[in-house]
């Protein structure tokens, strides 16, 4: 970590260049109350050199002032920023962290452990590539480890790292690292999450967070650190299915015309044919810009997810913000009718029936939730009807929206197949959805065999009347 450091010192430039392409990983910490969450970034923080000496200085004044850790310097009062959560010595609020290592660029979110807080957990959760879930190794596995891990799944986390912590406390023994290891595979397998990596870990001490630990020389993994430094994160990405939701439409003159956006999944070329959802109309890629370039010409021939880019076409289609450019051999589904997971995150409690905004990648559309199939005990997985869906309460639903959009399912394309319900008054969030499959109340089931008539008659008509440009079914 010294390299690092020494680099800023000698030239900041050049520093700031090679951490702008650095690779990034989002991870998540999450475990019971008390397990170490914010000790351990705060050890991560402080033993990759990413803390500055006056704030060293000042944990230092607040650890001897709060006196919760003897001795030691309590590096979680870094994370535990705010004066109600240093008196309580509780997260209460999602605290993002970031910092760097020669390889890579990190984005920590630290999140409460209660259950009263599991809309920050889901929140916190939403956007990682990456789980840690922590383990007291005097505790074992406790009910909100496996709330964590539920949530983590129902999110799509491929990687899950479980760090069982304070090895310190238990002699550093190998035989309770094993036992907790049964403990969580046990009911891990139960939930489908496949291969988790487990650490054993002293994040008060600093053993196996960055360095080797020599009290545990039986674990022959890798600290945490280099398991979060190599760990190969390029699958959390569907770079099969190309879909670009479109987020703006720009027209400086009449000679340009271009479509922006973040790619959520897959590629796209120059010459592509391309299918806009839920219109229909088909064209071919005409150029893909991707500003990053360089400032005299910025067109590329390829793109991927998850770059920002604006597409041209070849010919005139109308196109706005909320549609959907997908590759003409390779279409979603189109529906209005869906099977959701949500997790509620309001005071207010979600009713079915009642009128909500239904936010999905760049469309807006109202819509209502028409039944609730089950709500599911974070606790217990247990399964349980009830009539509406309280705070951090999560439940399967029907979701019916007032007009068709083409989705995914959430655990192929995220970014497709999420969604947030907004209220239509207030603009509150009010929870946040992942589509399951389309709903039995779907009306578009056949929109792939409409989509191969429409594209035969696109082709005749480009091919004849060049002039008319691309023209969907309906428009003639």
């Amino acid at each position: 970590m010294a390299h690092q450091s020494d680099l800023i010192a000698q030239n900041i430039e050049q520093y700031l260049q090679q951490h702008e392409n650095k690779e990034l990983l989002r991870f998540i910490t999450c475990g019971s109350v008390d397990d170490g969450k914010s000790t351990l970034i705060g050890r991560l923080l402080h033993d990759s050199k990413m803390i500055f000496e006056d704030q060293l200085a000042a944990i230092n004044k607040d650890s001897k002032k709060h006196g919760t850790t003897g001795e030691e310097v309590d590096l979680a009062l870094l994370v535990d920023g705010l004066q109600s959560e240093r008196e309580q010595g509780i997260t209460i609020d999602v605290a993002y962290r970031f910092f760097s290592t020669d390889k890579r660029k990190f984005i920590i979110a630290d999140t409460p452990g209660h259950e009263q807080y599991t809309r920050n957990m889901a929140t916190g959760a939403s956007t990682a590539d990456l789980a840690i879930i922590l383990i007291d190794a005097r505790h074992g596995v406790q009910t909100q480890t496996k709330r964590h891990s539920f949530i983590t799944k129902l999110l799509g986390l491929k990687h899950i790292v479980v760090a069982i912590n304070k090895m310190d406390l238990v002699d550093y023994s190998e035989a309770r690292f094993n036992e907790i290891k049964a403990q969580y595979t046990e009911f891990a397998t139960k939930l489908d999450i496949q291969n988790p990596i487990f650490v054993p870990l002293s994040a008060l001490k600093g053993d196996n967070v960055v360095n080797p630990s020599e009290h545990m020389s039986w674990y022959k993994g890798q600290p945490l650190m280099s398991l979060l430094d190599s760990i190969e994160i390029g699958d959390n990405i569907n770079h099969q299915n190309f879909r670009l939701p479109v987020q703006y439409v720009n027209r400086p003159h009449l000679n340009f015309r271009g479509f922006c956006g973040t790619i959520a999944a897959g590629s796209i070329s120059v010459g592509d044919a391309i299918t806009v959802l839920p219109s229909g109309k088909t064209s071919k890629v005409k150029q893909v810009i991707q500003p990053a370039v360089n400032e005299s010409n910025m067109s590329v021939q390829t793109a991927f997810a998850p770059m920002a880019v604006t597409l041209t076409l070849e010919d005139e289609i109308d196109i706005s913000r909320g549609d959907m450019i997908v590759k003409s051999d390779d279409l979603p589904k189109v529906a209005n009718g869906f099977e959701v997971k949500l997790v509620w995150m309001n005071e207010a409690a979600m009713k079915p029936g009642k009128e909500y905004l239904i936010k999905r990648a760049t469309s807006s559309v109202t819509g209502r939730f028409t039944t609730i199939d089950y709500q599911v005990d974070v606790n217990t997985f247990e399964e349980s009807q009830v009539e509406q869906l309280e705070l951090n309460q999560i439940a399967q639903c029907q979701l019916q929206l007032n007009q068709t959009i083409a989705f995914d399912v959430y655990e192929e394309v995220k970014g497709t197949g999420s969604f947030i319900v907004i209220d239509k008054y207030t603009h509150a969030t009010l929870g946040a959805g992942m589509i399951v499959k389309a709903g039995d109340t779907a009306s578009s089931a056949s929109s792939r065999e409409y989509s191969e008539a429409e594209k035969a008659l696109n082709a005749y008509i480009r091919q004849h009347y060049p002039e008319w440009g691309a023209l969907a079914i309906k428009d003639i």
